[in-house]
């Protein structure tokens, strides 16, 4: 599975607005048959500052992704939406295939 982290600094006057100026591409990735998930979330220091959490199956569904018009749609209009280069953490591991249990926490 490859889990992508990337932290978004969005201009202030668009960082309220983030959800609906990315809705589009996020329904485009979600569909992708080699998504496992694709969340937003926004920051709780800093309300200019999105945070996105993406999985995909495998190297073959990341590789289709990058390939894909809405991904190339999205990042030739993010630089107009960002106030600094945005920061990432890829992780490609391939001997997990999908979600586990948390051994930590279980309901009483």
């Amino acid at each position: 599975m490859i889990v992508i982290n990337v932290k978004w600094p969005v201009k202030p006057e668009l960082a309220d607005a983030w959800p609906e100026l990315v809705a589009e591409f996020t329904a485009a990735v979600r569909a992708e048959p080699g998504n496992v998930s694709f969340d937003w979330s926004r920051s709780a220091e800093d309300p200019n500052t999105w945070f996105l959490v993406e999985c995909f199956r495998d190297a073959e569904a990341g590789a289709a992704h990058v390939a894909s018009d809405h991904f190339r749609k999205a990042v030739s209009e993010m630089p107009d939406r960002v106030s600094a280069q945005p920061q990432i953490i890829f992780v490609d591991s391939p001997d997990v295939s999908d979600w586990g249990p948390m051994g930590e926490v279980r309901p009483r």
